[in-house]
C-alpha cells in the first residue's frame, strides 16, 4: 500500500472534446475485433504515454453516427504539458478522429453522469438529385417534405414525456426523458436539432424517421401525436439511417441557449 501512494499522487484527470466521422466505426464503445472510436483513442494514448488508459465517454454513439462534440475523460500519469499531449494525440490518431480540445478537470468529473443536456443534429439532403459530397453525412430524401407539418409534430416532443414509442432505455426500464428543444431548419439541407437531458437507444433516429413520414404526408400531425402518446415502440416509423446523425455537444452547466 505504501508503494501505491506516489503513483496515485502523480495521476491527473483530463477531459477532451472529440470529433469523428463515424462511417467506418462500429460505434463509440470498445468491442472485440471491431474498430471503434474508444478503441482508437485508447490505442493512440497508449502509444504516446506507454500506459494502459481507459477512457469514459459521455455517450455511446452507434455504428455510423458522427460527432463534433463528444466528451471523454481519463486519468493519466503523463507528466508533460497538456498541450504536448494534445498535439501528440492528434498526430497519432487516424484521420477520421480528432481531439478538438484537451484540459485538466476535477477528479470527480464524469462525462456521462454529470451532463445536463446533449444535442444532436440530423441532416437530410432534400433534393430530387443526390449529392455525392454529403453521402456520408446526410440522408438523401428526393420527395418533397412539408416543413411546417414536421415542425408542428416536432414541437409535441418538447417537455417531459414517456418516449417509449421512439426508443428503449440503455439500462433499466425508465423511458421518461425531458426534451428542451426539437425542430427543423431548412437551408441548402434540412437540419433537425434536438436537445434533451438524455436519450433512449436510437431515439433520435426513430423520431426523425417518423417525422419524415409526417413531411411526406404519410402521417398527419394528429396521428404523430397519438403514436407518441401511446408509448408503444411498434408505432414508430422506420428508423432513419445512422449516417445523417451527429452528436453536436454535451453540456455540463445548464441548458444550452
Amino acid at each position: 500500500m505504501a508503494g501505491a501512494a506516489p503513483s496515485l499522487a502523480l495521476e491527473r484527470c483530463l477531459r477532451a472534446t472529440v470529433g469523428y466521422d463515424g462511417t467506418d466505426f462500429a460505434g463509440f464503445q470498445v468491442q472485440v475485433e471491431q474498430r471503434t472510436v474508444q478503441g482508437e483513442l485508447e490505442s493512440a494514448l497508449g502509444t504516446i504515454t506507454q500506459q494502459s488508459t481507459r477512457i469514459t465517454g459521455a455517450g455511446r454513439t452507434d455504428s455510423g453516427v458522427h460527432a463534433v462534440g463528444q466528451v471523454v475523460a481519463f486519468r493519466t500519469r503523463w507528466q508533460r504539458s497538456v498541450e504536448e499531449l494534445w498535439r501528440a494525440w492528434n498526430a497519432v490518431l487516424p484521420k477520421d478522429v480528432v481531439i478538438r480540445s484537451l484540459a485538466e478537470t476535477d477528479p470527480a468529473f464524469h462525462p456521462r453522469f454529470d451532463a445536463t443536456s446533449r444535442s444532436y443534429r440530423y441532416t437530410v439532403w432534400n433534393h430530387p438529385v443526390r449529392d455525392p459530397l454529403s453521402r456520408r453525412t446526410a440522408l438523401w430524401e428526393s420527395r418533397s417534405l412539408d416543413l411546417e407539418a414536421m415542425n408542428q409534430a416536432a414541437g409535441l416532443l418538447c417537455g417531459e414525456h414517456d418516449y417509449a414509442t421512439f426508443g428503449t432505455p440503455p439500462q433499466g426500464n425508465n423511458t421518461v426523458r425531458y426534451v428542451f428543444e426539437a425542430g427543423w431548419r431548412r437551408n441548402q439541407v434540412m437540419h433537425f436539432r434536438i436537445v434533451a437531458n438524455a436519450f433512449l437507444y436510437r431515439m433520435v433516429r426513430s423520431i426523425v424517421g417518423t417525422l419524415l413520414q409526417v413531411g411526406r404526408g404519410e402521417l398527419t400531425v394528429d396521428e404523430f401525436a397519438d403514436r407518441f402518446a401511446a408509448a408503444d415502440r411498434s408505432l414508430a416509423g422506420p428508423t432513419a439511417p445512422a449516417h445523417g446523425l451527429c452528436l453536436m455537444a454535451v453540456e455540463y452547466q445548464g441548458v444550452p441557449e
